[in-house]
């Protein structure tokens, strides 16, 4: 009966880890659309400035994926 409830109990945990990566994906998602779009909106502004805000994106878009990637290392 021990063993039974173990493994359920690694199931769930399975579980909630795939859940954590999915709304880190869904973040990430909606981060570089965020980026993606002001960034468009910086360059309509001030298109002399286009190389400057794309290198700052660039960057941002980064920074917003490597919470991805930390959430699967932490996950496993």
């Amino acid at each position: 009966m021990v063993n039974r409830g173990s493994r359920l109990k690694r199931k769930g945990d399975h579980m909630i880890g795939s859940l954590h990566v999915g709304l880190a994906a869904l973040g990430a998602a909606v981060g570089v659309g965020l980026i993606g779009m002001t960034a468009s909106a910086a360059v309509g502004r001030n298109p002399g400035a286009a190389t400057q805000i794309l290198v700052q994106s660039i960057l941002s878009i980064a920074f917003v994926e490597a919470i991805v990637f930390y959430t699967l290392f932490l996950v496993r």
